[in-house]
């Protein structure tokens, strides 16, 4: 039966709202998907047969620039072979919480190895990076608390802060001078500023000196989510803190392991106390299965790998870069940054399903970012150590190509010269 040939409620109660309304009522992605734009819950193979950064799309090999496997690192024989030996020893997973019967030695490894990494005395780790952030700023703000957010927060952290029962604040994006204006309007409260290290939509990056600065002025604590940081950023690749010299003046650090550490998962590291108080007290991991053992040793090995091996992050990062100041130069407006993500604004939604929409029909793959899940319609284009300079030119020139063809309005071109690696 369709959705269209569900029945509405009928007899007595018929005059009462019925729960279920609002779903037949949805009809925005039906709309995408009746006009040919539908660009979402695409269906991926595997990379068997595949060069680097590519991936099956049905029987077509299509170009990634998708995905936030920055570090290239989900499909290297090194990980895949720890994740199965991981399973080999301890199966596929422990069937309960960490508090009862669900920890292996593994858990306790990974965590240790996550703290000395990121310079904290403790870290906790969580099934996903959203319930990392969701249950963390849950569980560290309470009522008679605030919590000043960042406005270009992801949604596990937006989350967070309504789940927590602390009044909220939010301070315009990267703007420090409304962050102090925020902190001198606690009203004797202990204060939590919550910012992300890398916006994860627009790519940009946030100044953590400045905040960690103002935190110490006014007595406010930091978190901070590296998501999209870490194994990126900083001599080490610990990420944006570490890079700009204030990771030990973050008092609570983030990261996830779906992006460089080629899993699935997340943790935060902390001082000692804080991590305790979590592990008792923060519901989602509570009442939570653990980390299955293969994610765990996968995300061990990804750890060393990134570790061994800083030039994958160098690498990308010059490819993201060259695709930045190109798309800049043939006039596309593009969100100033320097990280893995360059963030291509289109205005206009229906120009974006369809600029993204033509990109896959030519073999690329990139995500279109539709309003509010960003504060603006975006083409997201993901960055990583698979990328090459022919991959960049391809995508650079297919794009140039689509702009025309769709009279996509462009600026001004710049006069600068092409820019190579």
């Amino acid at each position: 039966m369709t959705v269209d040939a569900v029945p509405p409620p009928s007899g007595p109660q018929s005059e009462r709202k019925d729960i279920f309304e609002k779903c037949w009522k949805f009809n925005r992605a039906r709309a995408l998907q009746e006009a040919g734009l539908y660009i979402y819950f695409e269906t991926f193979g595997g990379r068997e047969g595949c060069g680097p950064s590519e991936m099956m799309l049905g029987s077509r090999k299509i170009l990634m620039f998708g995905s936030n496997d920055y570090l290239d690192l989900t499909w290297d024989p090194r990980v895949k072979e720890a994740a199965a030996a991981a399973i080999h020893k301890y199966g596929t997973g422990c069937s309960g919480s960490r508090l009862l019967n669900g920890t292996l030695p593994i858990h306790v490894q990974l965590e240790e190895e996550l703290a000395e990494f990121m310079g904290k005395e403790a870290a906790i780790i969580f099934g996903t990076g959203f319930q990392a952030n969701y249950a963390v700023i849950a569980a560290l703000a309470t009522e008679g608390e605030l919590i000043l957010c960042e406005h270009n927060l992801h949604a596990s952290l937006v989350d967070g802060a309504l789940r927590s029962s602390a009044r909220t604040l939010r301070y315009r994006h990267n703007d420090m001078q409304h962050l102090e204006r925020r902190l001198q309007q606690a009203n004797g409260e202990g204060v939590l500023i919550v910012s992300e290290s890398v916006f994860s939509m627009e790519g940009d990056i946030a100044d953590l000196k400045a905040v960690t600065t103002l935190a110490k002025k006014y007595g406010a604590r930091t978190y901070v989510d590296e998501a999209h940081g870490l194994g990126i950023f900083g001599p080490t690749g610990a990420g944006v803190a570490e890079e700009q010299g204030v990771l030990k003046d973050v008092d609570v650090v983030m990261g996830t392991f779906s992006k460089s550490l080629a899993a699935a998962g997340g943790f935060i590291a902390a001082t000692e106390p804080i991590v305790h108080y979590l592990k008792h007290l923060s519901q989602p991991f509570v009442f939570s299965a653990s980390v299955p053992p293969a994610s765990v040793e996968a995300v061990r090995c990804a750890l060393r790998i990134l570790r061994e091996e800083p030039e994958r992050r160098h690498r990308l990062l010059r490819i993201a870069d060259l695709i930045r100041r190109e798309l800049s130069v043939l006039g596309f407006t593009v969100i100033d940054g320097n990280s893995p993500v360059v963030a291509v604004v289109i205005p206009d939604e229906i120009m974006l399903f369809q600029m993204a929409k033509e990109l896959l029909e030519e073999g690329i793959y990139v995500n279109g970012v539709a309003r509010p899940a960003a504060t603006q319609n975006l083409l997201r284009i993901s960055c990583t150590a698979a990328h090459t300079e022919a991959h960049a030119w391809q995508l650079i020139e297919v794009m140039e190509r689509l702009a025309k063809r769709l009279n996509l309005e462009l600026e001004k071109p710049a006069k600068a010269a092409r820019l190579a690696l």
